[in-house]
């Protein structure tokens, strides 16, 4: 995941890290966040479905109840007015996208 994440970025460090209420307590995302020294959000299946992303996906729909967790849970993070400035992007075990707060 920190490889992804490094790539996605170019080496910068996230503010945080966003995924579904039930990924958040995989080892390899606490793991994660702790090691960038940021926060894992959370969000609910609800919460993630209100957000319209560009990539929706049947396989996240039927593992959280939400056609998109990536892209969904960067936006959230990001806030009111986020955009979306790296789409998700997948290896065989991760996926990341990045969103950016405005200003």
């Amino acid at each position: 995941m920190l490889a992804l994440v490094a790539e996605v970025l170019g080496g910068a460090v996230p503010a945080a890290l966003a995924t579904a209420g039930a990924k958040a307590r995989e080892p390899g995302l606490l793991a994660a966040a702790a090691r960038l020294g940021v926060p894992l959000l959370a969000y609910g299946p609800d919460e993630l479905a209100a957000v319209a992303v560009p990539n929706p996906s049947g396989a996240a729909l039927a593992a959280v109840g939400a056609p998109g967790v990536a892209e969904a849970a960067a936006l959230l993070a990001a806030g009111p007015g986020g955009v979306l400035v790296v789409a998700k992007r997948k290896t065989a075990r991760v996926t990341c996208a990045v969103a950016r707060g405005p200003g």
